[in-house]
């Protein structure tokens, strides 16, 4: 039984530890997409196998210990982190990054579905609308007009509020993430302002693809929904706007390197323990001679 347990644990450890390398291979593969936060894997012992269980003394016998054979490894868990990613300059306008807490919230205009993302590749369609680079609307405070500020939440629209005989020149973003216009009169105006929405538990998060998550109420908006408190860049906690930017993803390229190498050697270990145990079952089955 004990051969057994031991190429249980050797199976254990190639499962699990393969994971933590797909894990790592993930980050890698990731190193250069806009926003991408970096995963790492946990470990845990699985579960152990009682012998003999533990007694305490009675005052004539002393303590009796307990005797436990474990059973290998498990995936405990594989965590996101969070960190702030390195701000590149891009020169376009429309490209924003976020210096600190928080998340754009984009949302899909046919059903209506809402995720974050700290990826601020945006752009302007031909509606006017500052979406993503799939398509799904940034949203913000929108209704600005001149002597009006913003209030009401929805799609980031340009060009809503344009003055008579005026025409559009040119949009600028400041920190507070205020959306401003610039006319062919001479005027401007804010007219939207960009929300960030931060969470109680980021680890909740799901992973969507294209640097988006979902499973939004369940991380535990703060404000008691999304973007139902004080959401507004660079205040209440959240992070500053910066315009012409983007944010790196967050990847230590050495790190990764080096986890790489102690997880493959990890794996290497519980294949050998399973070739071990290979070569004692055949001595056993050799042990009957005809």
């Amino acid at each position: 039984m004990a051969l057994i347990g031991t190429l249980t644990s050797g199976v254990s450890a190639l499962r699990t530890f393969g994971k933590g390398l797909e894990v790592i291979g993930n980050n890698i593969a990731n190193i250069n997409t806009t926003g991408y936060k970096s995963s790492n894997a946990s470990f845990a012992e699985s579960f152990s196998n009682t012998l003999r269980g533990s007694a305490p003394s009675d005052g004539t016998a002393s303590s009796q210990s307990s005797m436990q054979v474990g059973t290998g490894v498990q995936l405990a868990g594989i965590n996101t982190n969070f960190s702030q990613g390195a701000l590149t300059s891009t020169g376009n306008v429309t490209d924003l990054g976020i210096s600190g807490g928080g998340f754009f919230i984009v949302k899909e205009a046919t059903s209506g579905i809402q995720f974050a993302s700290r990826d601020g590749t945006f752009r302007l369609d031909d509606q006017g609308f500052l979406i993503t680079q799939g398509g799904l609307r940034v949203q913000g405070l929108t209704g600005g007009s001149s002597g009006i500020p913003p209030s009401a939440v929805g799609d980031i629209q340009i060009g809503q509020a344009l003055p008579v005989g005026a025409e559009l020149q040119s949009i600028s973003f400041d920190k507070g993430g205020n959306l401003i216009e610039f006319y062919s009169d001479g005027t401007s105006a804010t007219t939207n302002r960009i929300q960030l929405q931060n969470f109680s538990d980021t680890s909740v998060l799901l992973r969507e693809g294209s640097n988006l998550y979902s499973a939004l109420g369940a991380a535990g908006p703060i404000g008691g929904g999304i973007l139902a408190g004080s959401n507004d860049p660079n205040s209440s906690g959240l992070g500053a706007i910066q315009s012409g930017v983007l944010e790196q993803s967050n990847v230590d390229l050495t790190a990764q390197f080096s986890e790489l190498i102690t997880t493959q050697r990890s794996f290497q270990a519980g294949s050998r323990l399973i070739t071990v145990s290979d070569s004692i079952l055949e001595d056993v089955v050799n042990l009957k001679r005809s």
